[in-house]
């Protein structure tokens, strides 16, 4: 019998938001009476594909132990670092002994708490035949302009041009080796398909919802409500 390669999830969740201007980290302010994370975790965690999900912590959280998590056995964590590429690499070596290589791995922002379970399926079932992996992604609606120090020098064809999202869905050795590597020689990865193009690779693109929004800025809690209200009656 061949082997059939099992699903990770990984959330880098170390971040401290300083762009909200709160008091608490983005991922633990409330919405809807529950944190950012918890309700990104309870999306991911309805995925019954994944086996478990790597959550890359900050060394002083002092807020995980109030979310409903500590007794989950699916959830599994590490300490984060400084930047999201070292809590993504921190969380897939927590994973070393329990994922294979071919295995697959979906990293999601911690902050995108709008995912939907029909979105990270739509994901699993585009590419888990596929040699590389991929990531949700939007194609532009928007004129988009090239700008330096202020001035418009271009518009750039918004055919070519996509949004990223997560999850991003990559083979677990090939990612950690690219994250790996990219440590090593001190490149900045802002997303795990950045550190995948770097070694030579050609993720996919497959195709999200745009109510898949990640909380960046104040107006962005609102916004999250709404599309979590309305996903509660679609």
């Amino acid at each position: 019998m061949s082997y059939q390669p099992a699903f990770w999830g990984v959330v880098p969740a170390a971040g401290v938001g300083k762009r909200m201007g709160a008091d608490i980290p983005k991922q633990y302010l409330p919405v809807l009476g529950k944190p950012v994370l918890q309700h990104t975790l309870e999306r991911l965690l309805s995925v019954d594909a994944l086996s478990a999900v790597a959550v890359a912590l900050g060394r002083e959280d002092g807020f995980w132990p109030d979310l409903p998590f500590a007794d989950n056995t699916r959830i599994l964590l590490a300490e984060g670092g400084k930047e999201r590429a070292d809590s993504v690499l921190s969380a897939l070596n927590r994973l070393a002994g329990l994922a294979r290589s071919d295995d697959w791995v979906l990293v999601h922002d911690a902050a995108r708490l709008c995912v939907t379970r029909s979105d990270v399926l739509k994901l699993i079932e585009q590419l888990q035949h596929d040699p590389v992996g991929g990531i949700l992604a939007l194609p532009s609606s928007d004129t988009l302009k090239g700008v330096a120090e202020g001035i418009i020098v271009d518009t750039v064809d918004r055919n070519h041009v996509w949004r990223a999202l997560t999850p991003q869905m990559f083979r677990y050795g090939a990612l950690k080796q690219a994250l790996a590597e990219a440590a090593e020689l001190g490149l900045k990865v802002t997303d795990e398909a950045s550190a995948m193009e770097l070694k030579g690779h050609t993720p996919r693109i497959v195709e999200g919802r745009p109510d898949n929004i990640k909380i960046t800025r104040p107006e962005d809690l609102p916004l999250a409500t709404f599309y979590l209200e309305q996903q509660c009656y679609a």
